[in-house]
Parts: C-alpha cells; structure tokens; sequence
C-alpha cells in the first residue's frame, strides 16, 4: 500500500481539486475564444448563426422553465409564470438596455405573486 502525498492528505484537498477539475479546464478555453475572436469579423455569416443558435438554446430554456418548471418553482401556477415573463418581455421590447430591469422586474412579479398567493 503506497502512503498518501501529505499535502494532499488535509483539509485542503477540496480546494486543490477543484482548481485542476474544475476551473482550469473552462479557463483554458475563455482564454482562446479571446484569442481567437479579435480576428473574427461581428457580422459574418458565422457569428449570426451561432447567435442564432445561443437565441434558441436559451428561448428553449426559458420555455421549459414555464412549461415543466423543477423545484419550487412547480408550486406557482402557470399564469404567474407567464405573466413574470411577460413582463420581462414588455420592458425588454421598450428598451433593449434594461436588461437588469428587466430581469429585476420579472423576478419582482414571480416572487411577489408567489408570495401573495402561498
């Protein structure tokens, strides 16, 4: 039987593995995608398809989130999950800048109703 690497063998351990598991794999990737993306040009053909596909990823998201919601989320009725997003949605159609209050916004809707209702 080897002995254990004392170091490793502590408290520290945790923090260590997830430095190497966790966020140096995703780092090395953030740093080429900046690398790479100062010679790309903002409207090529390509970049408008992979914004096109982020769109839908995260509209799918957000739709599964109202239609099939996990958690506590579940408990709310569908209307006020409809209604939070809708007003997200008219503060985003009025200013595309307001996204926080946008978002602010929506949450204020879906927490409150939540609360008035449970």
């Amino acid at each position: 039987m080897t002995q254990p690497i004392a170091w490793l063998d502590g408290p520290l351990w945790p923090y260590l593995a997830l430095l190497l598991f966790a966020v140096l794999p995703t780092e090395i990737w953030r740093w080429l995608a900046v690398a790479f993306s100062r010679r790309i040009d903002p409207e090529s053909a390509v970049v408008e398809w992979v914004r096109s596909v982020a769109t839908a990823l995260l509209a799918g998201v957000v739709a599964k989130l109202i239609i099939a919601p996990p958690g506590a989320l579940a408990a709310l009725p569908l209307g006020l999950r409809v209604g939070a997003l809708a007003v997200t949605l008219a503060i985003m159609i009025f200013d595309r800048r307001k996204v926080l209050w946008a978002v602010l916004a929506g949450e204020v809707v879906l927490v409150g109703g939540g609360w008035l209702l449970i």
